[in-house]
């Protein structure tokens, strides 16, 4: 059984083992290198008769950093890049959300990292709701935003002798979100 979103309304958390919290960094100018956070935790409000009430929060341990290559992850980890021993946790709290028409969303909040909190608006597109097969109701997004790293204090980088630098400063974020409604 499918649900429309415009039925909706309710509290869910965030169902880690379905869900992805990634992002993309150009490197070296000429590629792209993708990572994935591992361990995070989150909440959706949902009104679907009324966007705007809807809110999300999610928490995100910096140290489960993946990118499929330990030393990359480690730099990550270190004073250059996350300081994840004096900064454990990357947060977002949602401040608005409204519907763009269709299946389209778009919701604005803050963005903590590295103790800087800066707003973020994030394009979501809802992929659908239904009961699984464990009598559960899901709901499932997926989102994009773009940040610039050095807004949080992510400055680290080196220059390339062709020009330009190791790491971009525009990070891609990308989530695919699966949700189950709190009983």
């Amino acid at each position: 059984m499918t649900l429309d979103l415009a039925t909706l309304t309710g509290d869910y958390t965030i169902d880690a083992a379905h869900t992805t919290i990634g992002f993309t960094a150009r490197h070296a100018m000429v590629t792209n290198v993708k990572g994935k956070f591992l361990d995070f935790s989150g909440s959706l409000h949902l009104d679907g008769a009324d966007p705007s009430r809807s809110s999300a929060s999610i928490d995100v341990k910096m140290d489960s950093i993946d990118t499929g290559n330990a030393d990359r992850d480690g730099h990550l980890r270190s004073a250059d890049f996350f300081k994840t021993d004096e900064f454990p946790a990357m947060t977002f709290r949602s401040t608005g959300a409204e519907s763009l028409g269709g299946d389209d969303y778009r919701v604005t909040g803050d963005l903590s990292i590295l103790g800087v909190t800066k707003p973020i608006t994030i394009d979501l597109e809802f992929n659908g709701a239904a009961k699984d097969p464990f009598g559960n109701e899901r709901v499932g997004f997926e989102g994009r935003a773009t940040i610039l790293r050095s807004e949080f204090g992510l400055t680290w980088n080196a220059a390339l002798e062709t020009g330009g630098f190791l790491v971009s400063d525009k990070i891609k974020l990308n989530f695919d979100i699966s949700a189950i409604k709190n009983a």
